[in-house]
């Protein structure tokens, strides 16, 4: 989670956006193509789950040249949906302008196990943040934090990061007790998903009028529209989409890139 006080460009956190897509493509073609159990499902809903997948990914598997799925059902237009193939993400890394020093970080990263902050986002808005600027960054992940502050030395931001080892929500309500209300203007939320409502709360009392705050994984590889996936984290960023859509306290714009993003504006 990452709380910036000072207004950000557009393109500071753009890239980290979107280097998510390969791997959730992938866990598709993995979820796709391995044996399916049916065993505890009616015949029905078995065959109606299928022909969803067949119609949605037809043309997305078919061919490394044609990444992209149509919906075949009318009310959708017949439109096509990109997805990012790995020939494609291979693509976007050649043409974006990522710093050296992100590139760095991203390939050493690109292996550890686990969702901890890793610092790429981080170092990211910091690189983006003018020499005033100041970056809160949180994270309980001992390992992931020593990486992250180990490449804001190496790209000389240290100065502007405040780091937090330690959950989140405890970080934020320090912050709420120090007087620190009101005084951010953005907040990047990549966290615990069972306590986004938490952090919600905490964040709208940080985040000044007009501030934003986003959060990462909305659409959680899809669970979130599949009426047969109910564990308690799906469940919890499903109730959580729907109590944003809702809440009149802020504008909000549900964006369908990488694992999805929720971009609320406090009114």
């Amino acid at each position: 989670m990452h709380l910036a006080p000072l207004s950000l460009p557009q393109m500071a956190t753009s890239f980290a956006i979107i280097r998510c897509s390969a791997s959730a493509y992938q866990r598709a073609v993995v979820f796709l193509c391995r044996p399916q159990r049916v065993h505890s499902f009616s015949s029905r809903t078995v065959e109606s789950r299928s022909l969803k997948l067949n119609n949605l990914t037809r043309n997305c598997l078919s061919s490394s040249n044609a990444p992209f799925i149509v919906a075949d059902d009318d009310k959708y237009g017949n439109k096509q949906v990109i997805s990012i193939t790995p020939r494609l993400y291979d693509y976007i890394l050649a043409n974006v302008r990522e710093p050296r020093i992100l590139q760095q970080l991203r390939e050493e990263t690109a292996n550890m196990r686990g969702s901890q902050m890793q610092g790429y986002s981080s170092l990211a808005i910091a690189l983006a943040l003018p020499e005033s600027g100041c970056l809160v960054a949180c994270e309980r992940d001992a390992r992931s934090l020593e990486v992250a502050k180990k490449y804001y030395e190496l790209a000389g931001v240290s100065h502007k990061v405040i780091v937090k080892h330690g959950l989140a929500a405890d970080a934020l309500k320090s912050m709420i007790l120090n007087s620190e209300v009101c005084s951010y203007d953005f907040a990047f939320v990549d966290a615990e998903k069972r306590m986004n409502r938490d952090y919600f709360e905490l964040l709208l009392q940080l985040v000044r009028v007009g501030g934003v705050i986003v959060f990462d994984n909305v659409l959680w590889h899809g669970k979130v529209a599949d009426p047969l996936v109910n564990d308690a984290k799906t469940v919890s960023i499903r109730n959580f989409n729907r109590n944003l859509m809702e809440d009149k306290r802020v504008s909000i714009s549900m964006v369908p890139i990488g694992d999805g993003m929720t971009i609320c504006r406090k009114q």
